[in-house]
């Protein structure tokens, strides 16, 4: 069953943020109690009438409607209240809280969410950028498994400290894989969990990575595309092209325009590409060709970033 309000809430780290959570949080990294954090998560009624799938915008919050798991509230990025639908399991409603819930509260905080990963390479963090089915977790469980450190899978979080250099921020401390991406970096389906419960159709599974998982920002030392191609191929871009990467590859862009946060958003990508450089990098998507391709991936990113 989900925390109720008569429940002690934890305290977890995300995205450099202090989560205080009536909902328990398994998928997190537990952090000391403190008086004050960055973001309630509380479990209550929502009293809005029901609304359409998706996200929309009530009269002082946003409110996040996903059939079949519940409704969530996040208001001023600091809290998020979330309804589920009786009956639902709790992976699924901590699912759409970790994922589209919490990226609408960043966008509300004016934070820059990339739909990428981060792995530490040589003492910097290089992201890895791309749409659903890039592949992104693929590479960054390839480099997992050779000991480089994860800093974040599939979201992202850039901040700026006061030298102006983007840091990555720790995400989840798990990556999350299709079946056959599973199966190619040799980890038998049957001791992962679902990543989503009740349909047969989504079929990605969780594995965690916290005795591996980075628990402090880092520098970022450049940013790649993902893209497809018939060899290991990086190019350099600049300008609009940069500025539009980012803008593709932002998690959750669509929320933008909810939270009014158009021009924040615009500034973090500039002050970005000012500081971090940006390539894409197009490779074979082959899993077949996976070690093949990884390692001659780690060579350009190391040639191309300086690590």
């Amino acid at each position: 069953m989900l925390g109720t309000p008569h429940t002690e809430p934890s305290d977890y780290e995300l995205f450099g943020l202090r989560l205080r959570s009536d909902i328990a949080l398994p998928e997190l990294f537990p952090a000391p109690r403190e008086d004050a954090p960055d973001v309630v998560i509380r479990v209550g009624e929502l009293g809005e009438p029901p609304a359409q799938p998706g996200l929309t915008a009530t009269e002082d919050a946003l409110l996040l409607t996903v059939a079949g798991v519940g409704r969530y509230r996040i208001r001023g990025g600091e809290e998020i209240v979330v309804d589920a639908t009786p009956g639902v399991p709790e992976r699924n409603v901590r699912l759409y809280l970790l994922g589209s819930a919490m990226g609408a509260l960043l966008h509300q905080r004016g934070l820059l969410p990339l739909h990428a990963n981060a792995i530490e390479i040589d003492g910097q963090a290089v992201a890895f950028m791309g749409e659903s089915g890039a592949g992104k977790s693929t590479v960054a469980a390839w480099f997992h498994d050779r000991g480089f450190r994860v800093i974040a899978d599939d979201v992202c979080v850039v901040k700026f400290d006061g030298d102006e250099r983007a840091l990555a921020c720790p995400g989840l401390p798990r990556l999350r894989l299709w079946e056959e991406a599973l199966e190619a970096t040799g980890r038998p389906v049957a001791e992962y969990p679902r990543s989503y419960l009740g349909d047969d159709d989504f079929r990605k599974y969780d594995v965690s990575i916290s005795a591996n998982a980075a628990r402090k920002a880092c520098a970022i030392g450049a940013v790649f595309v993902l893209a497809r191609s018939d060899d290991v191929v990086v190019d350099r871009l600049s300008g609009i092209e940069a500025i539009q990467a980012v803008f593709d590859n932002t998690y959750r862009g669509s929320y933008l325009g909810r939270v009014n946060g158009h021009r924040a958003h615009w500034s973090a990508a500039v002050r970005l590409i000012r500081n971090v450089p940006l390539y894409r990098l197009a490779r074979v998507w082959r899993l077949d060709r996976l070690d093949e391709q990884c390692e001659r991936i780690l060579a350009r990113v190391r040639d191309s970033a300086r690590v």
